[in-house]
């Protein structure tokens, strides 16, 4: 190895962490500063609420596009053409350009968060076995853990200097994370191939643009119901339309049949109802946090005291991330993701009975860190042990989308139970609509712990060191099988003996 490559090795997993946090830190900036885009830029709520949606929306689209290509050759040139997007958007939102613009750049910003899952597969690929998995725990916790990093420093910038200047940090470390791929990011292994299937792309994106719409528009629920089903079924449609021509594609953006395996299914289930839950206690929290004093409860904190809140989160989700890994030595991924969905509806318990002070909130963020850091950490274990390392962006890639999904519904679930606990004429919800709210949570927490329960239960055999379960084989990529079926058939026309 040269030096070159040695320094480009030494610096692989600090970078992928970075890019990871990075993409996660600035998709999340349309949270903390939706009231400051509407009173700077002159718009309503609901169409500064689109700063963020539009984020969730692109990265939801782009993470099964960018998943496919990952698994191929381009995988590199993949990563830091997605960066530069990234960069192009983090600019238009500095510069002082009308909302529309905004909304462009941030729809730009929200593609880098299906870079996620390609810095699983680049671990996975260049990384001994060890190594690999304690870094794909923790990329997997930083792209959660990342909110807590940006809410607050984005919340101090625009008290100093205005939205742009908040937005002018995602163009900062956007440009950083760039740099940072360029230098330390390998070409992907030799023999792969990858293909995108546009068509199936687009009503993907159709169906998934319903699905957060619908999610965001928190007002239809309540004031137009008949169209917010219309919307809900159209969406349906759209995703059932997406699964079955995935299932007859020869290059599907996700292997449909591989997410059909137990395993695979399972942990999705539990990504999507658990991350419903966990964003939803996120969600209720800050929220609470910044209430008023007059209300008759909440601590009154601006944007960046409710941004500091996030701290314990972010502090003890890394915390559990790296302890994880150890633990996962002696504990199944399964029974992982249960004890950390039992420790996050501990976390609802916490604010559901206790929340008077500001040492209790801390301690519930600080609850729901740690069980949302092992979780995220766990999550690929139970998904990794039956997917081929060719496979892995593809693999994690729905996993994120479905996590996406889950973690809008989770928040606009958290607006409609306070919205319903909001008496006519007054701007703040009940006390008790928090409670309410939080026992859904705890609720969802419990199905969670037991769709995981069940996963322990049907334990399949794991990947290791070239060995594949049947279960496995049969769920491989076309192009992968193909490949080695080439390669027996040259080895027996030169004489050489078939592993």
């Amino acid at each position: 190895m040269t030096l070159s490559e040695h320094s480009k090795a030494r610096l692989l997993v600090p970078s992928l962490m970075f890019i990871a946090l990075v993409v996660a830190a600035v998709g999340s900036l349309g949270t903390p500063l939706i009231t400051s885009v509407a009173t700077t830029l002159h718009v309503s709520l609901d169409s500064a609420q689109w700063t963020l949606t539009i984020a969730l929306l692109s990265g939801a689209v782009a993470t099964p596009v960018l998943g496919r290509l990952g698994a191929g050759p381009h995988r590199r040139t993949t990563i830091l053409a997605t960066l530069a997007v990234v960069v192009a958007g983090s600019t238009l939102t500095v510069l002082p350009l009308p909302f529309a613009w905004l909304l462009a750049g941030r729809a730009a910003q929200g593609v880098g968060l299906g870079l996620t899952a390609l810095m699983m597969g680049v671990a996975r690929d260049h990384l001994p076995e060890g190594r690999s998995a304690a870094a794909i725990a923790l990329i997997s916790v930083v792209s959660i853990i990342g909110a807590g990093v940006g809410y607050p420093l984005a919340g101090l910038l625009a008290e100093l200097g205005g939205v742009r200047a908040a937005y002018s940090l995602g163009l900062f470390v956007t440009a950083a994370a760039f740099l940072a791929a360029w230098r330390s990011i390998p070409k992907a292994p030799e023999g792969r191939s990858a293909h995108v299937n546009v068509a199936a792309a687009i009503v993907l994106a159709g169906g998934l643009f319903l699905v957060l719409f619908l999610a965001s528009q928190r007002s239809l629920w309540s004031h137009h119901l008949r169209v917010t089903v219309v919307l809900a079924i159209g969406a349906l449609l759209l995703l059932c339309i997406w699964v079955a021509s995935e299932l007859r594609s020869k290059t599907p953006l996700v292997d449909v049949r591989a997410v059909r395996h137990p395993a695979v299914a399972g942990a999705n289930v539990a990504m999507f109802v658990g991350g419903g839950g966990m964003y939803l206690l996120l969600t209720l929290i800050t929220r609470y946090a910044q209430t008023p004093n007059s209300v008759g409860y909440g601590f009154g904190l601006t944007t960046f005291a409710a941004g500091l809140v996030l701290v314990p989160f972010s502090v003890l989700g890394f915390i559990a991330g790296k302890l994880t890994p150890r633990v996962r030595q002696r504990v199944d991924a399964p029974l992982l993701l249960a004890g950390s969905a039992v420790v996050v509806g501990g976390g609802f318990v916490l604010f559901a009975v206790e929340r008077s002070n500001l040492a209790e909130l801390l301690t519930a963020m600080g609850v729901l860190g740690f069980g949302v850091g092992s979780f995220s950490a766990a999550m690929p274990g139970v998904i990794l042990a039956v997917t081929p390392k060719s496979e892995t962006s593809s693999a994690m890639s729905f996993n994120y989308v479905v996590r996406s999904v889950g973690y809008s519904l989770g928040s606009a679930l958290g607006g409609l139970i306070l919205a319903a606990g909001t008496d006519s004429g007054q701007l703040f919800p009940n006390d008790g609509a928090y409670t309410t709210a939080a026992l859904i949570g705890i609720a969802a927490m419990a199905i969670t712990a037991v769709t995981s329960l069940t996963l322990a239960r049907h334990r399949q055999p794991e990947i290791n060191q070239g060995t594949e379960p049947a279960s496995v084989k049969s769920i491989r990529a076309p192009q992968e099988r193909q490949a080695e079926q080439e390669l027996h058939s040259q080895l027996r026309r030169v004489g050489k003996p078939v592993a």
